[in-house]
Formats: C-alpha cells, sequence, structure tokens
C-alpha cells in the first residue's frame, strides 16, 4: 500500500521554501491549492530534478481540516456529504482534526485499490454487502500525486481524472454502487524519456510545467549544498526555513480564503478567449482553466479583480500541453509567440474605458521582498524570495518552440533537388542483390524534425547513388494514414497495451480458474456457486443461502490485449537509398511507429549498412524519441543483412531477461539483397536466412516488409520471410493509402 498521511509529527519533510529555483512549478502547485478547480499539474522533466519533493513538501503547507469521528471518507462536520456511504451525518456531528493528506498512486495500482471494491471477506463471513474505500477516498482534501503518471494505465487515469474534475467518485462494480466526494489536488510527475501521455489525457490536466536541472554552476553548488545540509541535520534545516514555510502557509489560505471573491471582467474573459483562438486550442477546457488559474493568480497577489499579467501567467502554465495535435508534436510554448497573442488581444479589444486602481501589480499583494513563496510580475515568477532561491540564468527554460511551426509537420511538398528524374527500380545489382556502393553515408531527413534538411544526398556509387536527392516530405503524409495491424501469435503474460491476445487483470472473462481469490473483482461467481454446491448438505446448510468456504472460490480469467516490443530492422544500405523508395520506407515506419504509440508498445530501431549494424535507438516507450532517430538515419554502402538479423536477436535477447512480460514483434523492412557475410568466406544470402532461422527458433515473429520495387524484381524477400516463419507483405499492403499510389502521385505532380 503507497497511502501516506502527511502527520503532525514524524519525519522532517524537505520545506518547500527551501526547494532552489522552480519557480514554476512551485507557482503551479500554489495555484492549485489556491483553486482545487484549475486541474491538477502535470509535472514533466528530467531524473534527479527535485519533482518529488516539491510535491510532497506542498502537503505540508496546506491547513489541516475537521473531520467527522469514525468517517472514512473525511466528510467535513460543517458540510457533511448527503451522500457519503458513512452517513448520513447530521449536522454539527462530532469531529476531530487531521492534517491534509498525501496520497500516492503507485504505477502497478488496480482500479479496485484506485476507486474502491466489495470487502470480500466481509460478504463471505458476515453475508453482507460493504465497500472498501480506495485511494480516491483516502485523498480527499489532500493531494493525490502519481509519480511516472505516464507509465500508469491508460484506463486508471481517465479514472482519476474525472473524479478530479467533477470533484465525486462513481463506483458501480461487483454490485456496488456508491458515490462519494473526492476533491483533491492531483500532481503527476513524468520524465518524457521513457514515454508520452495521449494528447487526450494531457489535455484533462489543468497546468503543465517543464523543469530540468540548471546548468548554472552557483545554482547547482546551492542546490547540493541543501540537500546535503538537510540530511546532516534535518530538524535544523527545517527550523532554518520555519518562518518562511509559515509566512507562505498564512499566505496560501488568506488567497483560499480570497479567490471566491476575485472578480473576473468581461475583458478578461475575451482577452483568454482570444488567446485560446489563436493558439487553435480544442475544446473549451483552456478557456475555462485559464480563467480559474487566473484568479487564484490574483488572489496570490492579493488583488481583488483579475489583471492582463494574471492571464498571461495562466496561459503560459495552461497552453504548452494543449499545442499538441500529433503524438509525434512535442508539447511545447514560445514565450514571445505568447506575448505576439497578448499584444495582439489588447489590439483587439481596444483602450480601456475605465482603468481599474486593483490593476495595478503594485497596489495589492506582497511585495518582492516577501519571503512567503514566488512572486509573479509581468514577466512570470520571480525568483527572489529568498536568498540563494534564485536561478539567474533561469532554472526552467522555455519548453520549446512551436511544434506547429514552419517546417515542423513537414507536411509540404519539398522541392526537388536538381538532377534526380523521379525513377525507381534502376539498382543495378549484381546477381545475388548485391551492391559495390561505397561506405560513404547521409542523414535522411524525415518530417517532425525542425533541424532536419529537406533534402539528403544518396551516396555516389551506390544504389540511388548518381547524385539524386531523397526527398522525404511525403513521408509526412503516409505516417498520418492507418497502418495494417500486426500481432504476435499466441495468448501473451500481459504488459500493458492493446496489441496482441493476453491474460490480463481488465478485460473478458473467458473461463474459470481453480486457483483462489481474495478480491472480489477477480471472482467467477458461477464457478464458485458450481463448486461450493455439491457440499451444501455435508456442510449443515438448513435454510436459504449458500454456505462458501474459500476452497471453493474460483478465479476468473480474463482476456485483454498486451503491448509488445516491436523492433524495427530497417535496411540502411546502398540498394535501399534510390529517392522514392527510402521516402517510402521512412513513411512506412512513421506509420508503424505512430501504430506503435496508439497500441502502447515499446520500440526499438536497429539499422545496418556498410559492413556494420547498430542499435539505432534501445528499447523504448518514447515513440517521438524513435521518430527523432529516425530523422537521423545514416544511408549507403553495402547490405549485412545477416548482420543486422544477428544484431537484432542480440537485443531481443538482453530486452528478454529485462522485460519477461513483453512479448518481441521484429518488423524487417529490407529489399530482400545481402552483400555482406556474418563470417569471413560465407555466402551472405545463405547466411541472413540462416539468421532469420534463429530469429523462428528463438519463437520471434517476424513481418518482413519487402520495400523492393522496379520493373525487374528479384524476389528475395520472400524466402527470407519464410526461413524466418513470419508474414510477407509489400509496402502498398501497409496502409490503407497505397505508398505505390503516394509515390505515382508524387511523380506525376512533379512531371507536371
Amino acid at each position: 500500500m503507497s497511502t501516506s498521511t502527511a502527520p503532525a509529527a514524524g519525519p522532517p519533510r524537505f520545506p518547500f521554501s527551501a526547494v532552489v529555483g522552480h519557480d514554476d512549478l512551485r507557482l503551479a502547485l500554489l495555484l492549485n491549492a489556491v483553486h482545487p478547480g484549475v486541474g491538477g499539474v502535470l509535472v514533466r522533466g528530467e531524473k534527479g530534478t527535485a519533482k518529488s519533493t516539491a510535491v510532497r513538501a506542498l502537503a505540508a503547507l496546506l491547513p489541516s481540516h475537521e473531520v467527522v469521528d469514525a468517517c472514512r471518507f473525511g466528510c467535513d462536520p460543517a458540510a457533511p456529504d448527503p451522500s457519503c456511504p458513512d452517513g448520513p451525518h447530521p449536522a454539527g456531528a462530532a469531529g476531530g482534526r487531521r492534517p491534509a493528506r498525501l496520497v500516492e498512486l503507485p504505477v502497478g495500482a488496480t482500479e479496485d485499490r484506485l476507486v474502491g471494491s466489495l470487502d470480500l471477506e466481509k460478504a463471505l463471513s458476515e453475508g453482507r454487502r460493504a465497500y472498501q474505500p480506495g485511494l480516491l477516498a483516502d485523498a480527499h482534501r489532500g493531494v493525490l500525486y502519481v509519480d511516472e503518471v505516464n507509465l500508469l494505465h491508460d484506463h486508471l487515469v481517465d479514472l482519476l481524472l474525472d473524479a478530479a474534475a467533477m470533484g465525486r467518485a462513481h463506483v458501480e462494480r461487483d454490485g456496488v454502487s456508491v458515490s462519494h466526494a473526492a476533491r483533491f489536488l492531483l500532481v503527476g510527475t513524468m520524465n518524457p524519456e521513457e514515454g508520452e501521455l495521449r494528447p487526450q489525457l494531457l489535455d484533462r490536466f489543468g497546468l503543465t510545467v517543464e523543469v530540468r536541472a540548471s546548468r548554472d554552476v552557483d545554482t547547482r553548488v546551492e542546490v547540493t549544498r541543501r540537500r546535503m545540509a538537510f540530511e546532516d541535520d534535518p530538524a535544523g534545516f527545517v527550523a532554518r526555513f520555519a518562518p518562511d514555510e509559515t509566512a507562505t502557509a498564512a499566505r496560501l489560505r488568506a488567497a483560499q480564503a480570497h479567490v471566491a471573491a476575485v472578480a473576473v471582467s468581461d475583458r478578461e474573459l475575451r482577452r483568454i478567449a482570444f488567446v485560446c483562438a489563436r493558439f487553435d486550442v480544442d475544446g473549451m477546457r483552456a478557456d475555462l482553466v485559464i480563467t480559474r488559474a487566473a484568479a487564484a493568480h490574483a488572489a496570490w497577489q492579493g488583488r481583488d479583480a483579475v489583471t492582463a499579467d494574471d492571464v498571461r501567467v495562466a496561459a503560459r502554465l495552461a497552453l504548452p500541453h494543449r499545442r499538441r495535435r500529433d503524438p509525434f508534436d512535442e508539447p511545447g510554448l514560445d514565450p514571445a509567440e505568447l506575448d505576439r497573442a497578448l499584444a495582439d488581444a489588447e489590439d483587439h479589444l481596444g483602450p480601456e474605458d475605465d482603468p481599474d486602481p486593483d490593476d495595478d501589480p503594485d497596489s495589492g499583494g506582497p511585495g518582492p521582498d516577501d519571503p512567503a513563496g514566488p512572486q509573479d510580475g509581468p514577466d512570470g515568477p520571480d525568483a527572489g524570495d529568498e536568498p540563494g532561491d534564485a536561478d539567474p540564468t533561469g532554472d526552467t527554460p522555455p519548453a520549446g518552440g512551436d511544434p506547429r511551426g514552419d517546417g515542423g509537420t513537414g507536411t509540404g511538398e519539398r522541392a526537388e533537388a536538381p538532377g534526380t528524374d523521379g525513377t525507381d527500380g534502376t539498382d543495378g545489382t549484381d546477381g545475388t542483390g548485391g551492391t559495390d556502393g561505397g561506405d560513404d553515408a547521409t542523414d535522411l531527413a524525415t518530417p517532425g524534425d525542425d533541424r532536419a534538411p529537406e533534402t539528403a544526398e544518396a551516396p555516389a556509387g551506390g544504389d540511388g547513388g548518381d547524385g539524386r536527392a531523397v526527398v522525404v516530405g511525403d513521408a509526412a503524409r503516409l505516417h498520418r494514414a492507418t497502418v495494417r495491424k500486426f500481432t504476435v501469435p499466441g495468448l501473451g503474460a500481459g504488459a500493458p497495451g492493446r496489441r496482441s491476445r493476453a491474460r490480463t487483470d481488465a478485460g473478458r472473462v473467458v473461463r474459470p480458474s481453480g486457483a483462489g481469490t481474495t478480491r472480489a473483482a477477480d471472482l467467477h461467481l458461477p464457478a464458485t456457486v458450481l463448486a461450493a454446491a455439491p457440499h451444501q448438505a455435508g456442510r449443515g446448510r438448513r435454510g436459504p443461502g449458500l454456505l462458501v468456504h474459500r476452497d471453493d472460490l474460483r478465479r476468473a480469467e480474463r482476456e485483454g490485449r498486451e503491448g509488445n516490443l516491436v523492433l524495427f530492422v530497417v535496411d540502411a544500405s546502398g540498394s535501399m537509398a534510390a529517392r522514392t523508395r527510402m521516402t517510402a520506407v521512412s513513411g512506412a515506419v512513421l506509420g508503424l511507429l505512430r501504430d506503435a504509440y496508439q497500441r502502447r508498445d515499446k520500440v526499438g530501431l536497429v539499422t545496418f549498412r556498410a559492413r556494420s549494424a547498430e542499435l539505432a535507438l534501445p528499447p523504448t516507450s518514447s515513440v517521438p524519441t524513435a521518430q527523432q532517430r529516425l530523422s537521423r538515419l545514416r544511408t549507403g554502402g553495402r547490405t549485412p543483412l545477416a548482420g543486422g538479423l544477428l544484431k537484432a536477436r542480440a537485443v531481443l535477447d538482453a530486452e528478454r531477461r529485462r522485460d519477461p512480460r513483453r512479448r518481441p514483434l521484429v518488423v524487417l523492412l529490407t529489399d530482400g539483397r545481402a552483400t555482406v557475410a556474418a563470417r569471413d568466406g560465407g555466402d551472405p544470402v545463405a547466411d541472413s536466412r540462416r539468421a532469420a532461422g534463429l530469429l523462428a527458433a528463438d519463437g520471434v515473429h517476424t513481418v518482413v516488409v519487402d520495400c523492393e520495387a522496379g520493373h525487374v524484381r528479384l524476389g528475395l524477400a520472400a524466402p527470407l520471410a519464410a526461413a524466418a516463419g513470419g508474414e510477407l507483405v509489400t509496402l502498398d499492403e501497409l496502409t490503407a493509402d497505397s505508398v505505390g499510389d503516394l509515390v505515382r502521385e508524387t511523380r506525376s505532380a512533379r512531371a507536371a
């Protein structure tokens, strides 16, 4: 169990005021504490940046509250929840005070642990239906903290975000129908390197903050100094920052009491609507979040009305993660672009007829020397709230430019380089499909990388090496198409995902099992009744009801979907470097990557060219990272096909030891040609087929994508797929929008 409460006495926590820098993070947490309707905070950042430290420190600042005695749901005696499962509580019921709780939701939590379930022990021993509360009930009026939220099952993320938005948890399961209050401050942290949240889930978080370690030496020294001081003398360190903590807590209570009275004028509502429309965000959630966050910021600053500065701060925290239109887009917001939008909004609104004196940021709220917490002027948080707390270089730099800017999507047509004739199928190979092209290489740019060149020259002397350019702009159109779904045969162990069949904790019931269970969610009721029925006379049953013993319990075996390890093995040799073919291959890989993202797979990338193979991307859940690596793919040279397959086998063997539940799926993109043997004096083609047979012997399912093109085809990919015991598909068969059609359309357009 990972529920932790912030007690009045216990091990000291690192003080909130002692966190160096990370002003946006501290501000976002405080704004949500002032107005829980903001909708929570998603903290994105690299490992070791004090994300968890700051969240846990916040709980100590939250005010304690009155609770009804013996109420498991933390009802307020002054206003008890009329539908509380432990109620009804009379008005003015006896109660006591407790500190705000910090409840941590582990990545491996189940649905019944989150929302609660039927108490199976009481149901069997006492014959009554009883509800066992979950973590949402424990977190009521406190903080619910989800570390590595991007690794949490999507359906659990949906449940907790629904509860956070509505302030209530509704449970309809195991014959239990319960609704209880669940108002909490939701905080999720994640490392983008370990995978992204779906854009639909990102939008459900009110605010997002990017954190990273400062590159300023003085700031890093101060971080180390404070952490060591805390570890050496926790009590003394906490006492040192006690005045700042007390002041921040008092300021927080005052803002909570004042936020309901903060006025939001029609002018500021129009300003918010203009900015959201300018950034083309979906839906109305952004408008509501910015309005609430702006009101919370005004209350934090002690103002009675929202100003343009409050709107700017709120928009800077609420819009970055709502810019994504595709899984490959990076969240981010260019501050200069936000400033331009706000300036245009000011022009659109026109001069203000009757300025409100409360709009002057100097008219209310703590001064710049107030140590109570982060200060916020027109340019965002001021880090001067305590000595040593400021980052002179800006500890939290901008999250990045507009991912939808020029060149960001790569969907436009690229100009063809001089000398390209748009032809294909002139590979000039020898009888084995080999090429004697040199080992010169070039970067193959793919859409989505603003830094990638628009064209890349194919290597001289290799296939496609007559000076023609590899034009990749059309690949973006392909990767957005619906690709064919590939699955691993058989039944897996249930790694979270949506691809292949697997035994899972959630899914349809397929059969009962003889194994016992103590969880109501796992109980196969008909099989349990059938197991207990023959023993009723021997157990002395005399009336209605069924006498059930623990040995009668039958577990329901469920079948759902699992995620797989999808290892792309890409032939990047000269025989694949013809312009239209490599464009189609890069688009196919992007389409498959998009599919892997949606099915929650881990992905890896092995490439082979010249005389060796390399692991271009170790297996990861971050599919955008795979796309970035693909954008730097090197092409040209000979074709060590056997080496690429053997490298893939070694990668799969290492990953099997690390994650044995996740079954692999190899997607090999090649024309089947091989010119480099696995050993001196060997036959390149025979060696490649033997290597494919080793994958089959390991139980690895392989999909061979035949990339051969042109009027004269050698058909080398088919025997390779047969040796691997896998599937053979062509590029044209990968998507509903045929690659061949795309290439022909592109040629026609260029010829015209």
